[in-house]
Order: structure tokens, then C-alpha cells, then sequence
């Protein structure tokens, strides 16, 4: 079982290692690789083609027009998820390259890097228990963290 992480370029590594960074803390190997959609799609495909035989979910991040994330859902049977990396530039309306895909192509956009990682994680956990119990601890961690608030903002502590 493994993540792969296919970023459009090296601009994209900090957004790509929130993402690892969460994988890891659930003890799931994760392999961060860089191709593009755009200027290196015969690359994107060998990527797809390694890993097309083992347990494995794709994230896809890049920003612009991400390409990427539709087009890797449009050349494998696993899941991908796509978490673009939000652009002050064009005011975050970049976004809409990453919704509006083809009939067919279907990946998950998810925005926030814990999120897309969490996905992953939840997406393996179908066949991989142990990480369904991390996933359970993981949510009574945050259940506990907000009784702790609440109680705390209900004896003056906050």
C-alpha cells in the first residue's frame, strides 16, 4: 500500500510535503515524484504504469490549469485525488480547472493538504484495517480536543 504524490513541478514541493507529512503521522509510505501533465505527459504515464499493479492512491498537485489531476484519473482504475495548491494570483479562481472535468474523469478535489492525506488514508483503510483503527484514533484525538475547548471555555480558561 502506498500514496503517490505526482507534482506538476518543484513549485509544488511545500504543498506536497503538508501532504506527506500527514501520510506519514499514519505510517503509510508515500512517494513524491514530479511530472506534468503539460510538458511531460509520456513521463505522467510511466509514473501511472509503475505503480498500477500495487495498493495505491494518487494525489496530484499543481497549480495553473492542473491538468494533471484529470489526467492521471483519465489513465488508471485507482483513486486520485487532486489538492492544487491555492493561487493568490488569479485570486483562487484557478480553482475551476480542477471542477469542471470531462464526462468520465472523476477525480476528488480536495483543497486542504490534511484533507487530501486523510482521504488517502480513508481510501486504503477499505482494505487495510489497521488503518481504519488509525483513522478512529485520529477522530477521537480531535472529539477529545473539542470537549477540552468547550470545557475550558466553559470555566473561564479561554
Amino acid at each position: 500500500m502506498k500514496i503517490v504524490i505526482i507534482m506538476g513541478s518543484k513549485v509544488d514541493i511545500d504543498w506536497a510535503k503538508k501532504i506527506e507529512s500527514k501520510i506519514k503521522e499514519f505510517g503509510v509510505d508515500v512517494d513524491l515524484r514530479i511530472s506534468s501533465a503539460h510538458k511531460t505527459p509520456i513521463k505522467v504515464l510511466e509514473i501511472i504504469k509503475e505503480y498500477e499493479k500495487k495498493d495505491v492512491v494518487f494525489i496530484t498537485v499543481a497549480g495553473r490549469s492542473n491538468a494533471l489531476g484529470g489526467f492521471v484519473d483519465a489513465n488508471t482504475t485507482k483513486p486520485v485525488i487532486t489538492c492544487p495548491p491555492y493561487s493568490d494570483k488569479f485570486s483562487g479562481f484557478d480553482i475551476f480547472s480542477s471542477l469542471r472535468m470531462p464526462s468520465g474523469v472523476a477525480p476528488l478535489v480536495i483543497l486542504e493538504p490534511e484533507q487530501a492525506a486523510i482521504a488517502a488514508i480513508k481510501i486504503l483503510s477499505i482494505k487495510y484495517t489497521e488503518l481504519s483503527l488509525k483513522i478512529k484514533e485520529f477522530q477521537e484525538k480531535m472529539r477529545q480536543e473539542i470537549e477540552k475547548q468547550d470545557k475550558d471555555l466553559k470555566n473561564g480558561k479561554c
